[in-house]
């Protein structure tokens, strides 16, 4: 990722202080060398002109691995994150807002927006994408006290959430935070349009190749059992639904033509059974089953727990009024 020269010069002039506004510290060579050791790189200061020299560091930050293509380097958002830590704040009222206001008046012209989050931590957010840039973590690492709770919050809600709030509030969200553009939920207002898919989207490779993906979501449980309940879907009825979809033509307005869907995510808000996947997978020619993908509850919790994105309340209903005796 590149940022302008103008960018880079002002980001560096807050990082050594050299503000005469006074909201940032000022840094001197052995200071600067310390920053950046505390944001995990081994930058040395050389004695140059520190502004001058911090905006090359910076430059060469941002060519450091990144979550997205879209997305500043890793090492990039511990910088940001330590130069708007909010125990640094004074001579400001209230605590860091117009360090906050100086940093987006930089970084606004290259598409981004910092932010504090619950977590009183300074986050960047892609204006076009409404993505938030995070470090890069593993769903599959233990996880700290605040992400168990937030799990359980996540679990709770997604007991009582319909498909449609899972596809709008829960799975949108996730798939733009996880880099893919372009998503288009069809909803069920119209299924004649659905075409076996609930959402499609793309995903922009670094080599600027485009992959198109569409998704069929079931809110419950995806069994291959003879009789469905309520609460469960048989994989028969996701079967037709990928076919139409694997074979049906979506319109990519950006490109101003139809394109056919590379691969069908499957996407359930409770537990894809192993009898299901192995029918499906039996039932597909083996062309097709290499363009299917599964995500079931465990795979959505994982990815949405070590996300910045924040958990839905879970909807409370209205008191019945009736619940208690009425006085005569």
């Amino acid at each position: 990722m590149k940022w302008k020269t103008r960018t880079l010069e002002q980001i560096s002039e807050m990082i050594c202080g050299d503000n005469p506004e006074g909201y940032f510290h000022y840094l001197s060579g052995p200071k600067l060398t310390r920053f950046f050791k505390d944001a995990d790189t081994d930058f040395i200061h050389d004695g140059s002109t520190r502004r001058y020299w911090v905006a090359d560091v910076l430059e060469k930050i941002l060519d450091f691995p990144s979550t997205g293509s879209q997305m500043p380097s890793d090492a990039m958002l511990r910088v940001v994150r330590l130069l708007m830590d909010s125990e640094d704040a004074y001579n400001e009222e209230p605590p860091r807002m117009m360090a906050l206001k100086a940093l987006n008046s930089a970084i606004k012209r290259e598409g981004f927006e910092a932010f504090y989050g619950d977590d009183n931590q300074c986050h960047l957010r892609n204006l076009g994408t409404g993505a938030i840039a995070s470090e890069s973590a593993s769903p599959h690492r233990p996880l700290t006290a605040a992400e168990n709770e937030k799990k359980n919050k996540l679990i709770e809600y997604l007991d009582q959430c319909s498909e449609d709030e899972l596809i709008e509030v829960i799975l949108l969200p996730l798939f733009r935070q996880l880099g893919f553009a372009r998503i288009s939920s069809a909803g069920h207002k119209d299924k004649a349009l659905e075409y076996g898919k609930d959402i499609w989207m793309k995903l922009i490779l670094p080599t600027q190749h485009v992959l198109y993906f569409g998704i069929q979501v079931k809110k419950g449980k995806l069994d291959a059992s003879g009789v469905t309940k309520s609460s469960q879907a048989n994989v028969a009825e996701i079967h037709n639904q990928v076919l139409m979809m694997l074979g049906h033509e979506i319109f990519d307005s950006e490109l101003n033509r139809r394109v056919l869907v590379d691969h069908a995510f499957i996407v359930a808000g409770g537990e894809i059974t192993k009898a299901a996947r192995n029918w499906i997978g039996n039932k597909l020619d083996q062309s097709k089953r290499s363009q299917i993908l599964f995500m079931d509850r465990d795979d959505i919790i994982n990815l949405f727990v070590v996300s910045p994105l924040l958990v839905p309340q879970v909807p409370r209903g209205l008191p019945d009024p009736f619940d208690e005796a009425i006085p005569f």
